[in-house]
């Protein structure tokens, strides 16, 4: 059982860590907000849950869904990081102003958590990459004591980026910069998105 642990742990981590900076971007934005923590939990934990049915389903066989057709979710960042990015400036009164456009722009998808669940999703491509094959190659047992675990580090996850969202030079900086900030992290995230996924080739070879 400790390779399985150990394996867990590794598939976790790997394709885990391109949420840390998002999730502190966002902790950082919405967590004196009312219910913001609460949402940004749930739509993380559901994003994820919806990779892992589709890594399940894709994995015995009974569901495909096409990698560049994850990638088109890199679409829902990139809208998010323009509409903050380009947001004119004479409609800001004042920094509180600024925060209000940018919980807009997030929520532009319905409520915050589908939005968070939307790009937990969107970045996603690695976690199919590597739970499909790996699903494939374990037995049932082993296939709920991977599930427990990932589960498990999630809401570690969640707390560590809390965590650091909570130190002072960390918020300060975000709330500063926001508007620089926000987009760049957004953009960036959807645009490697779709070429991971080969999104833009298989875009232009339509074309």
């Amino acid at each position: 059982m400790t390779p399985t642990i150990l394996s867990a742990i590794g598939a976790y981590i790997a394709t885990s860590i391109d949420y840390i900076v998002i999730l502190v971007v966002l902790f950082s934005q919405f967590k004196k907000k009312k219910d913001g923590i609460r949402n940004i939990v749930v739509g993380q934990y559901l994003g994820f849950t919806i990779l892992i049915a589709i890594s399940l389903l894709t994995a015995f066989g009974l569901a495909y869904v096409p990698q560049n057709w994850i990638g088109l979710l890199g679409l829902i960042p990139i809208f998010i990081g323009l509409k903050v990015l380009f947001e004119r400036e004479e409609d800001k009164e004042a920094d509180e102003d600024e925060d209000e456009e940018i919980i807009e722009a997030t929520n532009r998808f319905g409520r915050l958590f589908l939005s968070v669940a939307f790009i937990s999703i969107a970045a996603g491509g690695d976690n199919l990459g590597v739970y499909i094959p790996y699903f494939t190659t374990i037995n049932a047992l082993e296939l709920v004591v991977t599930l427990a675990i990932f589960y498990f580090l999630a809401a570690v996850l969640l707390y560590f980026c809390y965590r650091i969202s909570a130190f002072k030079s960390v918020s300060e900086t975000v709330e500063k910069y926001e508007k620089i900030i926000v987009p760049i992290v957004f953009i960036a995230l959807g645009i490697m998105i779709m070429f991971e996924n080969e999104t833009v080739s298989w875009f232009l070879n339509l074309m």
